[in-house]
This record gives structure tokens, C-alpha cells and sequence, in this order.
């Protein structure tokens, strides 16, 4: 389930709360088209949150933990949906059930997966001074409005150095721009770089950091080592196209299935699965933060590391909506490492191992893999970044 269908999936069911008067009479409830869900914030539990209890609960004239009472009561009926937890004041949690239709839509779409099927309509100009920040942020967020379906023209208000052609940057006309009052694209500029970095280098250093924040052009950006971001996203993606050829040789291929199955699973997670004392920790399908306990934790359907994946990877299209609307690529950035960071947990469980033969969990993690990797690559070049196939 991607957080597009889990949208609509609260949609139908506030609708029908309100159709069968459980939430008043009053016409004011005014249902808006789309409900946001998002990830939940830090400490939260579940693979979705919404605050649409919250918005209902004024209108409806009735405690916001008692309408998000109701409302998890009816989302724990919809397929799809394995559980519901009541946070806060009246925040929905949500885990849902992953299946192959996420890693079935990337290798169909490719590296256009979570792009606009067609144009909007919308039409984008962004403008900016001879800064090298704002002009890779510009041409990064060209590249994003254009998944989406935006037309877009890049303008500078002088013309640019020369050595700004080899980051990739694409200007479309120089100098003032006929519309009068265009406001300038701009983040907080970059500092006068303390090492010569290479272009996918200097174009993440650049995107990585938020737009108020400053960023640094230093050596850190080139060591090869885990605590460099870039480094992991481009080696996790490296590993995916690794895992494709280590499999042709043991061969077997990917194909999209359920990636957890008991006999197939590692000793590690047989050893956490199979016991009677964890498996009468999962709790009901709707449970409330006062009485959770530390062991729910450990209730999230199937292995984590594919539970991760699969929400990031299903997460992609929204994040690039955001990242469009907001006018913001690090959006895009961070969600890159959190693609990676849950493939590098999962790699080591891809292939069979020892003398274990290669099964059909065998070909699902391996297809869910490699969707990792198309979306790695795809993101990647939507910031202007190059995706290595060996690193």
C-alpha cells in the first residue's frame, strides 16, 4: 500500500463515519479530497501517521482521542492495513501490509517511477543571482519540478562563469526576466570552497544541507567511509547491481513475491520469530500509546530490514511531490539515504547461504533490491549525480 492509496484509504473511511452519523450531523465537516499521511515523526510507531482526528474533532464536537478511536476501529477493517496505534493527543499511527505491487510498479516505470504521467499545466520560472549554490539548487529543482509534470525555465540575472558548465548546470537565458517582481531562488550561499571536490561532490555538498542552512565544500564530501551520506547511496546502490550479477551466477533471477517466509528465513530472524514469547507480544489491530509495551515494538510484520525498504521505496512519489512543491531537493537527498541505509541492512539476506538453495524469498528480496537500486539511480540523476554501478 503507498501512501497515495493509504490517503484515500482514511478518506473512505472518515466519509463513512460521517454518512452513518458517527460524527455528528453537522454539514460544516466540510471532507477535504485528501488526507495527508506522512512518516511518523520521532517516536512515533508505525509506517504512516495523520492528524486527521484532529481536524475532524472540532467540527464533530467530540474529543479528538475519541474520534481517532473511531476512525482506527474502521481502518483495522480495510485490507491493507495491519494495525493502528492512538498517539498524542489523537494522532493516527498506521502499519501497513507490504506486497510486490510496490517493487512490480518500479520495474515497470524504471527510473521514472514517481514521476507525473503527463504535463500539469504548471509553469515554472526560477531565477537567481551568479551564485553557484543557487544555480545548482535551481537546476536541481528543474529537473525535480520536470518528474512532476511542470514546464520550467532557468534564468540567471548575469551570465555565468564558464567553469560552472562542468557541474552539469543548464541556464535557459540570462539577464532580467520579462515578468516583473520575480522573486529570486536562493539558499543560504555556499562559502569559498576549502577543497577541490568533483562535480557529484560539490552538487551534493550543495543539495545535501536545507536551504537555511550553510553548507561545507570540505574533504569530507570525498572520503569513502560510512559516515559520508553520499558515499552509502552510491555504494548501496552499487551493491544492488553486485546482488543482481551474484545471483545470475547462482542462477536465479528476481522476481517480485513475498520476501518473508518462515523456511527461508536467516537463523538470526528464526530465532526472533519463532518463539511462543514473542509471538504473544502482537497486539490488537488497534492499540493506544498508554498501554503499549516495550515488546510491541517488535511486532512490525515480517523482517524489519524488508518492512524499511519497502516503506521508503513506497514513500519515493511523495517525496518528490514535496520536494517540488517546497521547492526543496534536500527533501529529495535525505530520502536517498534512508533508501540506502535499509538496503545495506538487507543485502546480507538477499542470496542464499552455505549450501541453502535459492527460493522464491530468494527472488523477492532480490527484486526488492534491485527496486532500491532504480531508485537510487533515478533520484540521484534528478539531482544531477552520477550512480556508479561498481564503487
Amino acid at each position: 500500500m503507498t501512501p497515495a492509496d493509504l490517503s484515500r484509504t482514511v478518506l473512505r473511511v472518515v466519509r463513512r463515519a460521517v454518512e452513518q452519523g458517527e460524527l455528528g450531523e453537522d454539514p460544516g465537516l466540510g471532507i477535504s479530497e485528501r488526507i495527508v499521511v506522512e512518516r511518523p515523526r520521532p517516536g512515533g510507531r508505525g509506517d504512516y501517521a495523520t492528524n486527521a482526528a484532529l481536524q475532524l474533532a472540532g467540527t464533530a464536537k467530540r474529543p479528538p482521542r475519541e474520534v481517532a478511536r473511531l476512525l482506527a476501529d474502521g481502518l483495522t477493517r480495510e485490507p491493507g492495513i495491519t494495525g493502528v496505534e492512538i498517539t498524542g493527543p489523537g494522532f493516527l499511527n498506521i502499519t501497513v501490509e507490504h506486497d510486490e505491487s510496490v517493487v512490480r510498479e518500479i520495474r515497470a516505470a524504471g527510473d521514472r517511477y514517481g514521476h507525473a504521467p503527463a504535463l500539469t499545466g504548471q509553469i515554472v520560472q526560477l531565477h537567481f543571482r551568479p551564485e553557484l549554490r543557487a544555480a545548482v539548487w535551481c537546476d536541481a529543482l528543474q529537473r525535480i519540478l520536470r518528474s512532476q509534470g511542470a514546464l520550467t525555465r532557468n534564468t540567471c540575472e548575469e551570465q555565468p562563469p564558464k567553469e560552472w558548465a562542468a557541474l552539469g548546470i543548464r541556464i535557459d537565458a540570462t539577464g532580467t526576466p520579462p515578468a516583473p517582481g520575480l522573486a529570486l531562488t536562493g539558499p543560504v550561499p555556499a562559502p569559498e570552497a576549502e577543497t577541490a571536490l568533483g562535480p557529484d561532490e560539490t552538487r551534493w555538498a550543495l543539495l545535501h544541507p536545507a536551504a537555511h542552512d550553510r553548507p561545507r565544500l570540505t574533504e569530507e564530501h570525498l572520503h569513502q567511509v560510512e559516515a559520508n551520506p553520499l558515499f552509502r547511496i552510491r555504494y548501496a546502490h552499487a551493491r544492488t547491481r553486485a546482488l543482481t550479477r551474484n545471483a545470475a551466477d547462482l542462477g536465479f533471477t528476481a522476481y517480485p513475491g513475498p520476501a518473508t517466509e518462515a523456511t527461508t528465513a536467516s537463523p538470526a530472524t528464526q530465532a526472533t520469530t519463532a518463539s511462543p514469547a514473542t509471538q504473544a507480544t502482537t497486539p490488537s489491530p488497534v492499540t493506544e500509546a498508554t498501554t503499549a509495551s516495550p515488546a510491541t515494538e517488535a511486532t512490525t510484520p515480517g523482517p524489519v530490514q524488508e518492512h524499511e525498504l519497502h516503506t521508503a521505496l513506497a514513500a519515493y512519489p511523495r517525496v518528490l511531490a514535496q520536494a517540488a512543491d517546497h521547492r526543496a531537493p534536500d527533501r529529495l537527498a535525505r530520502h536517498l539515504i534512508t533508501v540506502a541505509d535499509a538496503l545495506l541492512d538487507l543485502q546480507y539476506d538477499v542470496l542464499p547461504r552455505g549450501d541453502e538453495k535459492p527460493g522464491a524469498t530468494h527472488r523477492a528480496r532480490l527484486a526488492l533490491a534491485e527496486a532500491a537500486g532504480t531508485v537510487l539511480a533515478g533520484g540521484l540523476s534528478l539531482l544531477g549525480i552520477d550512480a556508479p554501478e561498481h564503487l
